[in-house]
């Protein structure tokens, strides 16, 4: 039986990228936990640490990323444009989102929900109390349509979003009074609530009144980065769970081992046999990169919830290396 190559794109992104010997990508304004520069100027985050996992393996070197700060309303409008060759900017994949613009969603960093911050001199413990009143949101987000949803069901006067382009304007809205909260993904919520200068004057509400699949998009043109980036948040996954099982003093081992699995099929990918072992070495394990940026090593201190393995009761479903 004659095996037929998949057709491949005349300029394949991998070769692009590494003709240009870096990854371009679509990253927040600042978002604390997500995508945000710290006091010395560097990126860290959750989605940043995703897109230095992909550069670890296509180029071998998890710091050869240009990041490129990026508006909500216009970042998959950069892609689609080929300004970006990922985005990873605390991105809800919605088929809404999919079904329009030439782009695809390769996998999910993260799982949240929306919903909100507000003063806690104001008494405000749930959202239907919001009801009828103005709320910072950000411009081409889900948020103004979340919000329609969850307050019309529930027979409630409509919340008035005020829209701001930038997630620091928005803060900014909430803060100086305008607003009576400030909407979005509860986890980027937690991280602006520890920004300002006394965070214990506010709360993020429990209450999440939507789901949020965070996720890395790329440009459906090209299936071979597609799977690149797939599997890059794949082994993540993978890798926590291979060590998860194992004994407290050979969980490194095991990661490694699952990194040497994984490693077998890289030419296939496109890669080198050590693909998965520099992602490992660059952040480690989705279970390392959450701790870091999100989790108790971090200052914001979120708990994993659906973002446990799900042999812990969280989503994240290890998907097999062999």
């Amino acid at each position: 039986m004659t095996t037929i190559a998949p057709a491949r794109p005349a300029a394949a992104t991998v070769d692009t990228v590494r003709r240009a010997g870096t990854v371009r990508a679509a990253v927040s304004r600042g978002i604390s936990g997500l995508s945000a520069r710290d006091r010395t100027g560097v990126w860290r985050g959750l989605d940043v640490d995703v897109a230095r996992a992909v550069a670890a393996a296509v180029l071998g070197d998890p710091e050869a990323v240009t990041w490129l700060p990026t508006d909500p309303a216009v970042r998959l409008e950069r892609l689609a444009a080929g300004e970006a060759d990922l985005v990873a900017c605390n991105l809800t994949w919605t088929l809404g989102r999919e079904a329009a613009p030439p782009v695809l969603f390769a996998a999910i960093n993260c799982y949240d929900g929306e919903g909100f911050l507000v003063r806690t001199a104001d008494g405000i413990d749930t959202p239907d109390r919001l009801a009828g009143l103005p709320v910072a949101v950000q411009a081409g987000t889900t948020s103004p349509s979340n919000l329609e949803a969850w307050f019309a069901g529930r027979g409630l006067a409509p919340v008035r979003p005020i829209a701001y382009p930038t997630p620091a304007r928005a803060l900014d809205g909430y803060v100086s009074g305008g607003c009576a909260a400030y909407v979005l993904d509860r986890i980027a919520l937690a991280g602006a609530r520890a920004g300002l200068e006394d965070p214990s004057a506010h709360q993020v509400l429990e209450a999440a009144i939507s789901q949020e699949p965070m996720a890395l998009a790329v440009r459906d043109d090209d299936p071979d980065w597609f799977r690149i980036c797939r599997w890059t948040v794949g082994f993540l996954t993978a890798a926590e769970h291979a060590a998860d099982q194992a004994p407290p003093g050979s969980r490194g081992r095991a990661a490694a081992a699952s990194a040497r699995a994984a490693g077998a099929h890289g030419p296939a990918l496109g890669l080198d046999e050590r693909w998965a072992a520099r992602i490992l070495d660059a952040v480690g394990h989705y279970g390392d990169v959450y701790h870091r940026n999100l989790g108790a090593g971090s200052p914001l201190g979120v708990p994993r919830g659906l973002n446990e393995l799900w042999t812990r009761g969280g989503l994240h479903y290890a998907l097999p290396l062999h």
